[in-house]
């Protein structure tokens, strides 16, 4: 069985360790994987989430999802409590367990997967994703009923940018070319304009360029990702955080 743990613990942390630790302490049988999102970054975990789980790979995983920003509520919080767990058991076979918080689940939701609420603690420990969640994780995948009752997840972010890559490739949630191939359009990322060439491949414009095309990632159909060839999109456009709008004009 494979896991793949998408959290914002950051690279190389000691909780990835821990987390992994507890994993192989309840699921000895499984690999458990990383996949690092930026510190509150529920809209580029929901895209990971739903890249991961939606896509080919063995029906024995389970992608485990931990972004919990605790912006449910402002008020003071007892005894660490933050957003609940859910979960969505796919026709393939595969288990997404994670935290719903933000957009976490929503890119999954859209693609018409039901998402259930897990009958599991939301607090008792401020590090709830070793301490409590994992526990869940290993009941669900040996078949224990802990399933609620099914979640309204809010939509995820329309035209923006949904995540970075390791190339400063800004992966969005454009899915239809706004031009035809070939054209020439400006592309407002936050405070930052820059011109970019709509094209059917991510590569098909000379070295230095910007290019706007279905790129890598997507079920069913491709996300639009802007690419500068030879450089960074992502350092063009100042860093942008997932969620920021992607505007384009012609």
């Amino acid at each position: 069985m494979l896991i793949t743990v998408v959290a914002d613990y950051g690279v190389g942390d000691l909780a990835f360790a821990e987390v992994r630790q507890r994993f192989a302490q309840l699921m000895p049988q499984a690999e458990v994987t990383a996949v690092p999102v930026p510190a509150f970054d529920t809209v580029g975990a929901g895209f990971c989430v739903a890249q991961l789980a939606l896509t080919e790979g063995p029906a024995d995983r389970i992608v485990f999802a931990n972004v919990a920003p605790r912006e449910d509520e402002d008020s003071p919080r007892a005894d660490n409590a933050g957003e609940p767990l859910a979960a969505a058991h796919l026709d393939s076979g595969v288990w997404v367990v994670g935290v719903a918080s933000g957009s976490s689940l929503s890119f999954l939701a859209a693609a018409g997967i039901p998402v259930r609420a897990v009958k599991a603690a939301d607090a008792g420990s401020q590090f709830r994703s070793r301490d409590v969640f994992p526990a869940a994780v290993a009941a669900l995948a040996r078949g224990d009923d802990l399933l609620g009752a099914e979640l309204t997840m809010p939509p995820p972010p329309a035209n923006a940018v949904v995540y970075t890559d390791g190339y400063g490739n800004l992966k969005t949630s454009w899915h239809e070319p706004p031009a035809k191939p070939g054209s020439r359009v400006r592309v407002q990322v936050g405070p930052t304009t820059t011109e970019a060439i709509v094209t059917d491949g991510v590569f098909t414009v000379p070295a230095g360029a910007m290019s706007f095309a279905p790129g890598s990632s997507g079920w069913g159909e491709p996300f639009y990702e802007l690419l500068l060839r030879g450089g960074s999109a992502a350092a063009r456009f100042g860093h942008p955080r997932s969620g920021t709008p992607v505007r384009i004009v012609p």
